[in-house]
């Protein structure tokens, strides 16, 4: 079913890695500066994130010594510092995902570049180093946005849907490695059903939302793909939710065969493979539409 399947370290059928995108209240302040402080409510679910949610997955992941990958935008980082230093004392990966979750398809290239910049000097401040790991807010890659990836020297993208095992996407000023997953492997789409965000979805049962990741699992293993999920913790780590997840880890672990890892080291494998000649990963060219289509073409 692949046509170029990568080989995983040490004969593993598949990689697995659990990906949190930890975006508190960053979502209130983004699409509601100025009622921001009247939604008590919203706040007091988005906050969640912080006081409930990371630090349980934090115990779950620690009880089957797995290590993950957070992305966490800069002014989360910046408004809750002890939550980022808990996940890094856990030794999680921490990742970029933007400064107040503004979609990078919906700024200019400067705007773009600032909230770059600002998430970066964040997490650094935070974490003592840079991130190595994008994943756009709300998958919103812009045109610009490898090039601004590159200026600052990431090492892998985390938004895009093009593959079931990792590719890269460049231009002629080099290549990143993408790490793709896709909208069926995203919590977001089982689980919430938020009007004032217009979301207005049917609320799976956590057995539903796992009979569809764990379809997508059982696929990766036979075929030999990587399997990456999108959790938002405020969603997913709700007791009945949480406990669905660690059957599914449990599930995983007794099939076997599985490699379970932190995103930076998955790119960091791409890289690894590509350079002593044991794999050749296909390699987009972006953008794929540098101009729109001419007005007057026909249709």
């Amino acid at each position: 079913m692949i046509e170029n399947p990568i080989p995983w370290p040490d004969g593993k059928r598949c990689a697995v890695s659990f990906s949190f995108d930890v975006d508190a209240e960053s979502l209130l302040h983004l699409n509601f500066r100025e009622t921001a402080p009247t939604r008590v409510a919203m706040s007091s679910m988005l906050r969640y994130d912080v006081n409930v949610a990371v630090p349980r997955l934090i115990e779950i992941f620690r009880r089957y010594d797995m290590r993950q990958t957070f992305f966490v935008p800069g002014w989360c980082a910046e408004t809750y510092p002890a939550m980022v230093e808990k996940i890094i004392a856990a030794g999680h990966e921490i990742g970029h995902h933007g400064y107040l979750h503004k979609r990078p398809n919906q700024q200019s290239r400067d705007e773009e570049a600032q909230s770059m910049g600002l998430g970066i000097e964040a997490l650094v401040k935070r974490t003592g180093k840079r991130p190595v790991g994008f994943r756009a807010p709300a998958f919103a890659f812009s045109q610009n946005t490898l090039e601004l990836l590159q200026a600052e020297g990431f090492a892998y993208d985390a938004s895009l849907m093009g593959g079931d095992v990792p590719y890269l996407i460049g231009n002629e000023k080099g290549d990143l490695v993408e790490l793709p997953s896709d909208y069926v492997l995203d919590d977001w789409m089982q689980y919430v059903c938020l009007g004032d965000f217009n979301y207005m979805l049917p609320i799976a049962s956590p057995q539903r939302a796992m009979e569809v990741f764990r379809a997508e699992f059982d696929a990766a293993w036979r075929h030999g793909a990587l399997w990456v999920t999108v959790w938002h913790p405020f969603v997913s780590a709700k007791l009945s939710r949480a406990d669905a997840m660690v059957e599914l880890i449990d599930y995983m672990q007794e099939k076997g065969g599985v490699w379970f890892a932190p995103l930076d080291e998955i790119a960091a494998h791409v890289r690894k493979v590509v350079a002593s000649g044991a794999w050749t990963p296909r390699r987009d060219t972006l953008p794929y539409w540098p101009e729109p289509r001419p007005a007057d073409a026909p249709v």
